[in-house]
């Protein structure tokens, strides 16, 4: 049996200031250009989760040298296309999507098959969206009928510059393509549906040659490839994500107030902010700066004892997709129903996310209803739980577990929490955080 999470109490009362773990996204997208420019690179306050640890094992096995020395990771790059190909090279990816998309945009030039495996979790999901680009890119598969890990891909000598139209708003898909397209001659362009853009910026920030052009739905990307990229320095700053379960846990609390420092607030990554406050948070954002060519600002919320019901814009579905759970719990404590459409993404993560979360929500009697893409929750401001809740059997999924952490603590009752490591994945120091808060809970 794994380790549960017991939680009997709640502590309704703090003033801190926090510092959250390094953004996952940048800096699984920093490992992978590092891998590719020449000389040595330095990434600073890269997150050290299972995720991380992972991808850099994955990108040791391709003959790149690596070194951590606490949160600051040496990557000695040869430069594009610089990876050591052999035979027989099986790369294990963990649960990080991110990662396993990704690489396979750097490994159309392989002479060789490569083998990508991953976790239970992870060998669940969809891997057609990315693997229909590569195709005409260059690159041949060998794969299951469902387009799922495990799966092989053996590169081109010539690696074709392609025109693609990315219709989901997958970050993950576009930049699996941005990165092929640095071993292709001439011009790539994808015309993307809106989603996170941490590549585009990485890519204008290196020197890579970028054009991007927005409009209110769409970007056209245009790449040139084969230019060198040279070595870089990078600091990555506090991941969006993680700091919004304690966004929520200070709102749902009594007389609290946090600052979050150093948090990446790309306009892609702080849907959740704007929706909450529709819903009547206060949440400011202070002291923005740009690094990298990424906003950067620090965080200051307040309890919020009133929050209002909301018609989640659809548009915004893709930039909260990976928020939704927790501001599930917020939707829970406001009045009036709240609704949320466009959701299809979001049983295609870790876990089927749209109907554990509101599975989760009955669980604490809060009515749902649920389709296949949208939820209504129906919420109650007065919520205050005395029974004991157990949330198991949800694909060890990290996400739901810290959605449920936050709950214990605002709703009440006692609480059983299976599977308590899934959140070293994303977030390894998020109980050390609740630690410092002043929240108490047994680890049995």
């Amino acid at each position: 049996m794994g380790k549960k999470l017991f939680i009997e109490n709640k502590y309704n009362s703090f003033k801190k200031t926090i510092l959250v773990d390094g953004d996952k996204s940048i800096s699984i997208r920093t490992l992978l250009l590092g891998s590719q420019a020449y000389g040595n690179t330095l990434i600073e306050n890269i997150l050290l989760s299972e995720d991380i640890l992972s991808s850099i094992n994955c990108l040791k096995k391709l003959g790149v040298k690596i070194s951590l020395n606490n949160n600051k990771c040496s990557i000695h790059g040869k430069g594009l296309n610089g990876f050591k190909f052999k035979k027989n090279i099986i790369l294990n990816a963990g649960n990080s999507g991110t990662f396993a998309r990704l690489v396979l945009g750097l490994l159309v030039k392989s002479p060789y098959y490569i083998k990508l495996i991953g976790d239970r979790s992870l060998s669940k999901r969809d891997f057609a969206r990315v693997i229909l680009p590569l195709q005409k890119i260059g690159a041949t598969f060998k794969v299951n009928n469902k387009k799922t890990l495990p799966l092989q891909i053996i590169g081109s000598t010539f690696v074709n510059p392609i025109r693609y139209f990315e219709k989901r708003g997958s970050a993950q898909c576009k930049s699996t393509i941005m990165l092929a397209a640095l071993n292709s001659p001439g011009q790539t362009v994808i015309k993307a549906k809106k989603s996170r853009d941490h590549t585009e910026n990485i890519f204008k920030h290196l020197g890579i040659p970028i054009i991007v052009k927005k409009s209110k739905y769409y970007d056209e990307i245009k790449i040139k490839g084969q230019k060198d990229i040279k070595s870089f320095k990078y600091e990555v700053p506090s991941d969006p994500s993680s700091c919004a379960f304690f966004v929520v846990l200070t709102l749902l609390s009594k007389n609290c107030n946090l600052k979050i420092q150093n948090v990446n607030v790309n306009n892609s990554r702080i849907g959740y902010i704007k929706i909450l406050n529709k819903m009547g948070a206060k949440i400011k954002i202070k002291n923005v700066r740009t690094k990298y060519g990424e906003k950067q600002a620090d965080l200051y919320v307040k309890s919020q004892p009133t929050l209002k019901k909301i018609t989640c814009p659809p548009n915004l579905s893709s930039n909260l997709i990976d928020e939704f759970l927790i501001i599930f719990l917020a939707a829970a404590k406001a009045s009036g129903v709240s609704s949320f459409s466009n959701l299809g993404e979001l049983n295609k993560k870790e876990s089927p996310r749209l109907k554990l979360g509101s599975k989760l929500l009955n669980q604490l009697g809060i009515k749902t209803k649920l389709t296949k893409d949208s939820i209504k929750i129906f919420g109650n401001p007065t919520i205050g739980l005395k029974k004991t809740i157990n949330v198991k059997n949800y694909y060890k999924d990290h996400r739901i577990f810290m959605t449920s952490v936050i709950a214990a603590f605002t709703f009440g009752g006692k609480w059983k929490i299976d599977d308590i490591d899934s959140y070293k994945s994303s977030f390894p120091s998020f109980l050390n955080i609740v630690k410092k808060l002043g929240f108490k809970f047994k680890i049995v």
